[in-house]
């Protein structure tokens, strides 16, 4: 799983209990989730289809900063599934995590789903290719 972003938890994102609203979580969730799906798909025509289970294990406070981790699961002819952890970026404990996220890509202008011509090897390599243009050498 890769961490891709970061957000800082603000006073308006905070229900009754001080702690991170888990509305505002899951609009997080799937905003980050179809970015990384559109990126995966090199597309923009994505629509949420499902989202399965959602297990939130520990509050996010005022001033955390969570991050998202995001993966792929499974490839289908216009589908992708991702998984998203979102967690405390200074302690790693997990805040939550949404499991089978399904965005399907669609015709701009039929809005039906049409296929995307990814696999999951082909997805693999391009990620491989992406992340070796990358200066990642840290010192």
């Amino acid at each position: 799983m890769r961490f891709l972003t970061r957000r800082l938890v603000m006073p308006n994102d905070l229900n009754y209990a001080n702690a991170l609203f888990g509305g505002r979580a899951l609009e997080w969730i799937d905003e980050e989730a179809a970015i990384y799906a559109s990126c995966q798909l090199e597309t923009n025509s994505l629509v949420t289809k499902h989202m399965g289970a959602i297990a939130f294990e520990s509050p996010a406070l005022q001033g955390d900063v969570v991050e998202f981790g995001l993966t792929t699961k499974a490839v289908g002819r216009t589908s992708i599934t991702v998984s998203c952890l979102v967690r405390n970026k200074a302690t790693k404990t997990t805040i939550c995590l949404a499991d089978d996220i399904v965005f399907v890509q669609v015709d701009p202008a039929t809005r039906r789903p049409v296929p995307h011509g990814k696999t999951m090897e082909i997805l693999r390599d391009q990620t491989r290719k992406e992340l070796s243009t990358l200066n990642l050498d840290m010192v």
